[in-house]
Order: structure tokens, then C-alpha cells, then sequence
């Protein structure tokens, strides 16, 4: 079983993110299970859900505490929130930021790192930083776990788009999966 963890900002859409991405890898065969956790339910307070995968059906209904990828939504998160608590060891972070990936801050115990200027991509697609459909493009380049395919239909085939939101969000997901750079972090610094 594999665990994502993803941490945004109340109206930036981390929900509809683990709906979508859930929607995605269910279409490619696997089984996702997805909780959303609200704390304070208002604009810019954190959010954060919990998504499992697996190969078999899912029984587990509990919060995330070891995940093996923390996706974060917002470039701002991680000064408010420890957004690495119980990232397992050579877990991969899925960060939006402007940062070169060699130069995010981030634990020894980190195995790779995918970074996006999701916030940037945002504005231009949509006119706001509204980022994660982009980081969900951000996630299946960095992760592996998704095709960009699958989570073009999700987002196609989802009734919170209407048509022109629809092809504006696939094209954020597909920029998010376009313009993410990975740096690996040698065996060396993980030990």
C-alpha cells in the first residue's frame, strides 16, 4: 500500500485534488481510498487529506501518519505546518514553489523532490493561484503512481468542471506534469 498525504490552504482545492486523483487511479484499475480532514473550515486555514493505494481493496479509515508522499498545495504551508511529520524514509515531496528542486529546504531522510511554480502556471491558466489541478500534474511526474492520462479524464469526466473549466484544468494538470523538475538525493544523505 502506498500513502499521499496532501496539505493546502482551505479554498485552494486539496480536496478536489484527492477526489481527482482517487478518480484517476481507480480508472487504471487500483484501489484508492481517499479522507478529507478539516480543522478550521474557513479560506487559508490548512488542510489536509489522506489518500491510500493499493493493488487490493482498502480497509483503513484512519488519518495518514507515515505517508510515502506528502503533496503540498501551497508554497507558503510549510513555515506554518511540519508538513514532513512521519514521512517515511526516502519518501518523495511533491512542493509548489519557484525554488529549484537542489534548493528546497528539506529532512535527510528525503528521497526525492518535485517542484513546480504552480502558483505562476496558475495565474496564467486561470487568473488566480488556484494550484491544484497543476500539482496534481506536479504529483504524477514526481511520484509515478499516475498517468497524466488518467488524471486528464478524471478531471474531463468530473461534474465540478463546466466544459471551459474542464479544458483549463487539463491544461494546468498537463503544465503541472510538464514543468516539474525532480532532484534525487544520493543514498549517502539518507543515511
Amino acid at each position: 500500500m502506498q500513502e499521499v498525504r496532501i496539505h493546502g490552504r482551505g479554498g485552494q482545492g486539496a480536496v478536489l485534488a484527492l477526489k481527482l486523483l482517487a478518480k484517476a487511479l481507480v480508472a487504471e484499475g487500483k484501489f484508492a481510498l481517499g479522507v478529507p480532514s478539516f480543522g478550521f473550515e474557513r479560506r487559508g486555514a490548512p488542510v489536509t487529506a489522506f489518500l491510500r493505494i493499493d493493488e487490493h481493496e482498502i480497509r483503513m479509515l484512519t488519518n495518514i501518519y507515515d505517508p510515502d508522499f506528502v503533496l503540498c498545495i501551497d508554497p507558503s504551508l510549510a513555515n506554518a505546518v511540519d508538513i514532513f511529520a512521519g514521512l517515511r524514509e526516502g519518501g518523495t515531496l511533491v512542493q509548489a514553489t519557484k525554488l529549484p528542486a537542489s534548493e528546497v529546504q528539506v529532512p535527510a531522510s528525503v528521497g526525492k523532490v518535485g517542484v513546480c511554480d504552480a502558483v505562476g502556471i496558475a495565474l496564467e491558466v486561470f487568473g488566480k493561484a488556484i494550484t491544484n489541478t497543476v500539482m496534481l500534474g506536479a504529483f504524477a511526474r514526481a511520484s509515478g503512481v499516475v498517468s497524466l492520462t488518467s488524471l486528464e479524464a478524471a478531471v474531463l469526466s468530473s461534474d465540478m468542471f463546466r466544459d471551459a473549466a474542464a479544458e483549463a484544468n487539463v491544461i494546468a494538470v498537463r503544465r503541472g506534469y510538464e514543468e516539474t523538475s525532480i532532484a534525487l538525493r544520493s543514498k549517502e544523505s539518507l543515511s
